[in-house]
């Protein structure tokens, strides 16, 4: 994936493509290189930029931090200017989600929809992470067929077999090893968050803010817990469960708590009458019909020509109930209209999706960084006893939150242990979380908030989506993120947001 023009992303859930959010892509390129020494060379950015005052360099930094003086990699950063000069604090980076999506144009794109304040007090930072293009890129060049989500996403057999799981795992793993480069072994959080403070210290910035999203937030987490006094004001929103033993194969596991959280308002959302899209009169109707809607399409799968796959099966379907449960506001009606065609025995048109170049670089990081991170299981017999109690307990997501991903067949040990988040340094750290969040339920949420201890103060808000700040939380969120950007002035306590 290395063009510099605007992207999409196909209509795909959770964190980038294995776990996290893949939220539409913009990215543009630099003009020109770093200047010598730490100073910043910005020059307007290439095409692609969303808006005219974005601007873009390139900070080099160590491939390897355990041999800083040997080969350098790009890692392309964008800057919007405070607009108030005089009022100027510092800058707030923007940490984008994933692992495998990117804050280059978000500058220029959600940054804008802060309030004035924030704006006029603050730099706007956003980077494309190592390994994602424009900056240096990786790719493993998988088959087709492999990019599908529901194919990364391990949702076992029908029948609850992981054995085609398995054969997947070993496959990407080996494209993965044989095309990715010597990147692919240096794509991590830690790797992240000490880039992070390379574009820290050739921003001039001796502490930095931080707005960070998702995925975001273990970066931002681990960011401030290895350079606590470099980090100014914190936001984490939409927050990952830290556990230090456990890292993605615990935010794949939220899943189960996520989807549970989240049914319950699309059932009242597809039972309410008015609905154009209603599938039952009563919204205890609607979770029995998608579990046998689910069931049929495992038996008898519908052509999808177009779609990758190109069937409408019943993983398909959980897979786009993920996606929906993401942004109830826009994407509930995209479920309810799938179900009702397969309903009728037909599919509607196949979703859009990006180049696949693009594909391929999102799943790369994606899948490096989560490999690279920590050590999964590599034993069939442990994934087949989790996956069938997975199955029993949370029929909706059928087994796949305690599935093995590709991370099961990672020849790479972890080059360093996980960094285990604390109560040590300064309390400057917000985090706001959705109370029904698919992707990052509130459960992980209280699990980094204890983790942090006086470090932070948590605002739960009463709403339904992931990602909370400006996008799918209520005024009450915003406002009290907002204040604490622009004052520095966080909740006395933990605070609910009705």
């Amino acid at each position: 994936m290395k063009q510099t023009t605007h992207r999409t992303t196909a209509w795909i859930g959770a964190s980038a493509v294995l776990l996290g959010l893949a939220a539409p892509l913009t990215l543009a390129a630099p003009a020109s290189a770093t200047a010598p020494g730490s100073a910043l060379h910005w020059t307007e950015c290439r095409t692609g930029a969303p808006g005219p005052r974005q601007q873009c360099a390139t900070v080099k930094v160590p491939l390897d931090y355990a041999a800083p003086a040997g080969q350098k990699i790009d890692i392309v950063v964008s800057r919007v200017r405070a607009e108030k000069p005089a009022a100027r604090r510092g800058a707030l980076l923007l940490i984008p989600g994933g692992p495998g999506n990117t804050s280059l144009d978000d500058t220029s794109g959600k940054g804008q929809r802060l309030p004035q304040e924030v704006r006029d007090a603050y730099d706007l930072i956003g980077f494309a992470p190592r390994g994602l293009a424009p900056s240096t890129s990786v790719d493993c060049g998988l088959d087709h067929g492999d990019l599908a989500v529901s194919k990364l996403r391990p949702w076992p057999a029908a029948d609850g077999s992981i054995t085609e799981n398995m054969v997947t795992a070993q496959r990407v793993a080996d494209a993965c090893t044989q095309n990715g480069g010597e990147l692919m072994r240096h794509i991590s959080t830690v790797d992240e968050a000490r880039d992070i403070d390379r574009i820290r210290g050739a921003l001039g910035q001796d502490r930095l803010s931080a707005w960070g999203v998702s995925y975001g937030t273990y970066v931002g987490a681990v960011y401030s817990q290895l350079f606590p006094h470099r980090t100014d004001r914190v936001v984490l929103d939409s927050n990952d469960d830290p556990d230090p033993t456990r890292v993605s194969r615990a935010w794949l596991a939220g899943y189960e708590t996520g989807v549970e959280d989240t049914f319950p308002e699309f059932a009242a959302w597809a039972a309410a009458p008015g609905n154009p899209d209603r599938l039952a009169e009563t919204a205890a109707e609607v979770r029995p019909l998608f579990l046998r809607l689910a069931a049929q399409l495992d038996r008898r799968p519908i052509p999808w020509l177009d779609a990758n796959p190109e069937v409408l099966d019943g993983n398909v379907l959980r897979q786009t109930m993920l996606d929906s449960f993401y942004a109830p506001g826009t994407r509930f009606p995209a479920l309810a209209k799938l179900m009702r065609a397969a309903l009728d025995g037909t599919v509607p048109p196949a979703p859009a999706a990006p180049p696949e170049d693009v594909q391929q670089n999102i799943t790369a990081v994606s899948i490096a960084t989560l490999c690279n991170d920590v050590a999964w299981p590599s034993s069939a017999s442990a994934y087949r006893t989790a996956v069938a109690e997975s199955r029993k307990e949370h029929p909706l997501t059928a087994g796949m939150p305690r599935n093995a991903i590709v991370c099961a067949a990672w020849p790479h040990p972890p080059r360093q242990a996980p960094v285990r988040i604390t109560d040590r340094g300064p309390s400057n750290v917000l985090l706001i979380q959705n109370a029904r969040d698919v992707a990052t339920p509130l459960s992980g949420a209280l699990k980094l908030r204890t983790a942090l201890g006086r470090r932070a103060v948590l605002v739960t808000v009463n709403s339904t989506g992931h990602n909370a700040y400006l996008a799918n939380g209520n005024a009450c969120g915003d406002r009290t993120v907002s204040h604490f950007l622009s004052t520095g002035q966080r909740p006395t306590r933990d605070t609910y947001c009705a």
